[in-house]
């Protein structure tokens, strides 16, 4: 039997008025700035409102390292909500917008698959409401003044050789990572380098994700430091008189969206950082809010455990002051054999031995996460295919671990398909067995913080950096800085900074190759390997294949 697409199963959701969904949820439609028919911000002054409600349970969905396998970490996020809802739960999903770089890449898009997709779907993976527009916008209004400050006489006397702010689109686009900028004569200003970033690896992303309101944004926007001058002093965007303006430009990207899932259950999407160059989470202010509104809330972290998840305790939990009770680990019986060892081409032949040669992966993840003291559940995401030998060796590893992992068919089915995951879910967050604790305390200096991840995430024996990042981190220490946590950029594809090594390797090193203050967003970057914070497109980009067809509907789109 031929399968639907995802976006022709999108397109046949029978969606209901937003206004019907925020309603279910108590949302005044006096509250709701709506987008068209099926999406919706929600307003500030409602959300304030809230404030003394009880908060709901917090639920994350992680995923092991990823493969071309494929592992289902948003479709298992959205069914896991439906799921909830179908058993008497009243579950409100919280998760990322997509980014059109890996849209028009390789990656697609961020809105689940199957039957366990929020919708509208092509709109979200396009241009939605126009939050990612708007990020790029502030951030590069930014840009653009501190160029405009020198130009005209330079009066905080900025070395332009020491200028860090640099500009952002939402494109994967190679050939902007390093550029020359200001050339053509006097009139254009004075030339240097620069760059460009993807917009989600942009610090505005990572503030408006965990801003708690306008006030907390604009304080934050102001904090970002752009540069320094000759006697390295550091230069802000408040120094700079930019703050006010990029935070108008953001007061309607700060409201949360709201839209539904194809079970017309609510979903907040909001935010999209990527968790292999930021911290990789919805918005704080999304997430605060659903908790308010429901009794559980189920949110996703980006790639693995070993990116997503750590950033999610270490970062979002720890400055938002959120206490997860549960987690969720994605993985999938074709992901195990394809850590096993199996090509991709093979991955359809029954091959136990494979799987449970592949299965340390998925063991080091369920280690990780339960190190933060938080109880864990491993979602076997059913493929067509998997055979019960190999989803039987899958559960018997993961029993060896002191978890449960429970097959799950939310793709094919829908919530019916999830309902003993859910339960399960259930039974852990309300049995108490949750005690949150990040890695590492608040007072631990930089590069320890740094070398803990390493160590106890990572499984490395240490981190390898040059003598100039450890006095940068000891530098940014004495400047008042050394409280802030440690957000790793590096490959998601493995525990270490080679993409190609799968598995659960030790005996390996975590090299730095640079360390980027984000003091608006109140973290250190370091960047490990060849991590990129501007993506190039693939051989065949996706792009090659999206279109209108003869009806004017998307084509193409994942």
């Amino acid at each position: 039997m031929t399968m639907k697409t995802d976006i022709e199963i999108a397109r046949e959701a029978k969606k209901k008025p937003i206004m019907e969904i925020g309603a279910a949820l108590g949302i005044p439609s006096a509250d709701l700035l709506p987008y068209g028919h099926d999406k919706a911000k929600v307003g500030q002054a409602f959300i304030k409102s809230l404030a003394d409600r009880p908060d709901g349970k917090l639920i994350l969905v992680t995923a092991i390292n990823p493969t071309p396998a494929g592992e289902g970490k948003t479709t298992t996020t959205v069914g896991l909500g439906d799921g909830l809802n179908r058993i008497g739960k009243k579950a409100v999903i919280c998760i990322r917008e997509a980014s059109l770089g890996p849209n028009f890449g390789m990656k697609g898009g961020a809105a689940g698959g199957g039957m366990a997709q929020v919708v509208p779907m092509e709109e979200m993976n396009l241009h939605f409401t126009g939050d990612f527009h708007a990020i790029t916008s502030a951030h590069n209004l930014l840009a653009a003044m501190i160029d405009n400050h020198i130009y005209w006489g330079n009066a905080l006397e900025i070395d332009a050789r020491r200028i860090v702010w640099r500009r952002v689109m939402d494109m994967n686009d190679r050939a902007l990572r390093e550029v020359v900028v200001n050339l053509g004569g006097v009139s254009n200003g004075f030339p240097r380098e620069t760059g460009f970033d993807i917009t989600v690896a942009s610090e505005v992303m990572a503030i408006l994700c965990l801003s708690n309101d306008l006030a907390d944004l604009e304080k934050r926007l102001g904090d970002i430091v752009v540069a320094y001058t000759r006697e390295k002093k550091p230069i802000t965007a408040r120094d700079i008189k930019a703050d006010g303006a990029m935070t108008v430009l953001l007061k309607d990207a700060m409201q949360p969206n709201l839209v539904q899932t194809l079970e017309n259950n609510p979903a907040f999407v909001h935010g999209g950082p990527f968790a292999n160059i930021a911290h990789g989470c919805n918005s704080v202010i999304a997430t605060k809010t659903a908790l308010k509104l429901g009794d559980y809330v189920v949110t996703e972290a980006g790639f693995g455990a070993d990116l997503g998840a750590e950033k999610f305790f270490d970062i979002k939990c720890r400055k938002a002051g959120l206490k997860p009770s549960a987690a969720v680990i994605v993985a999938t019986v074709r992901a195990m054999k394809m850590n096993g060892g199996v090509a991709k081409a093979d991955l359809g032949s029954e091959n136990v031995a494979a799987v449970e040669k592949g299965c340390p992966n998925l063991g080091r993840h369920i280690g990780n996460v339960k190190g933060f003291g938080v109880p864990v559940v491993v979602a076997i995401n059913h493929f067509h295919g998997d055979t019960e030998a190999e989803i039987a060796a899958v559960k018997a590893y993961v029993a060896g671990q002191g978890a449960e992992a429970i097959l799950c068919k939310h793709w094919a089915q829908g919530s019916a398909g999830i309902e003993d995951l859910a339960r399960k879910v259930v039974q852990l967050a309300e049995g108490g067995g949750a005690s949150f604790a990040p890695l590492y305390p608040d007072e631990m200096p930089l590069f320890q913080k740094l070398e803990t991840i390493a160590k106890r995430i990572y499984h490395a024996d240490g981190v390898v950096a040059d003598k100039s990042i450890r006095d940068q981190l000891r530098v940014w220490e004495a400047a008042g800085y050394g409280h802030l946590p440690i957000c790793v950029a590096k490959t998601q594809y493995s525990f270490t900074t080679d993409p190609t090594q799968r598995g659960a390797p030790t005996g390996h090193s975590v090299p730095v190759r640079e360390v980027r203050l984000s003091a608006g967003a109140g973290f250190v970057v370091a960047i490990c390997g060849e991590i990129m914070t501007m993506p190039g497109l693939p051989r065949v980009p996706s792009a090659e294949v999206i279109r209108l067809n003869e009806e004017g509907h998307v084509e193409g789109l994942f």
